[in-house]
């Protein structure tokens, strides 16, 4: 895993917001062409963008672009595959087709362009009942998807559900998309934002709660979400130092020439051992 636990939305039409969009510590930006940015403002925001691109290019960017059925798709797409693109997030995203399509443009965009590395990936976002019913084909369908992500709101309004606090109505969709994620071999899926900001104790319950269930992290939308999702992603001290003693001790134990042991009165084996080896990767004691 790489880690990308933070992906923060960034208004593609709010200078300030883009220009302090560098400073931030999410673990990825993602500037928004869509929701975020009136129909007026569209080409505007596809120039400030690219700015704000170049001025952090040392961060890990992606950009939102607006859905293939939309008449922004094209002029969004042609001007955001440049130098500094880490990706491209689809939104709306329902069948393979329209993955393979955008790999296309991309491809011949990246070589018209001559551009060095031409590896920018796609993150499709789940957002309606079609799409999480082929999300299995979607996340197989190119290369350059790596994960998938969630977007509950106008997941619950195509399906005609109530979003609540508890998230009982999302349950199926999330669980859904983390097994077609790991089904099709690619990154555990983001999930969806938490709209209501100024509570963060059903913030850190719901990253919680999908950190559970699979996901490897969130998206946000406002800086202080950012750190709160890092504590609930980042193993503790207590986590680190259980799985370091687990680890060793099954190590010993196979030298020992046995593949199950006994520790703290629970039994470990294999599948144990790697789940505490994956604590210690994200909490970079071990490499790989």
């Amino acid at each position: 895993m790489n880690g990308y636990r933070t992906w923060m939305f960034v208004p593609g039409s709010d200078e300030k917001k883009l220009q302090k969009a560098g400073s931030l510590s999410a673990d990825v930006l993602i500037f928004d062409l869509e929701d975020a940015v009136s129909p007026n403002e569209k080409e505007m925001a596809r120039s400030r963008v690219r700015k704000a691109i170049a001025l952090h290019k040392q961060k890990v960017n992606f950009v939102r672009v607006n859905s293939c059925h939309s008449p922004y798709f094209y002029e969004d797409l042609t001007s955001m595959v440049t130098a500094g693109v880490s990706g491209i997030v689809l939104p709306k995203a329902e069948t393979s087709e329209q993955i393979l399509f955008l790999d296309r443009m991309i491809s011949e965009l990246e070589a018209n362009r001559n551009m060095d590395t031409p590896d920018i990936k796609i993150v499709p976002l789940i957002e309606s009942a079609l799409g999480l019913h082929q999300a299995f084909e979607i996340a197989s369908a190119s290369p350059r998807v790596l994960r998938m992500a969630f977007g509950s709101v106008d997941f619950a309004l195509d399906i005609q559900a109530d979003l609540t606090k508890d998230g009982l109505e999302l349950l199926y969709a999330r669980s859904q998309i983390v097994i077609a994620s790991k089904a099709a071999r690619i990154e555990a899926p983001i999930d969806t934002v938490y709209v209501d900001i100024r509570d963060s104790e059903g913030f850190l319950k719901e990253t919680t709660l999908i950190k559970q269930l699979g996901f490897q992290g969130k998206l946000v939308i406002h800086p202080d979400q950012i750190e709160l999702v890092n504590q609930v992603f980042v193993p503790t001290q207590e986590e680190i130092e259980d799985a370091e003693r687990l680890v060793k001790a099954f190590e010993h134990s196979l030298e020992n020439g046995s593949g199950v042991l006994q520790l703290d009165g629970k039994m470990v084996d294999l599948p144990v051992v790697d789940r505490a080896r994956r604590i210690l990767r994200l909490a970079g004691v071990l490499s790989s």
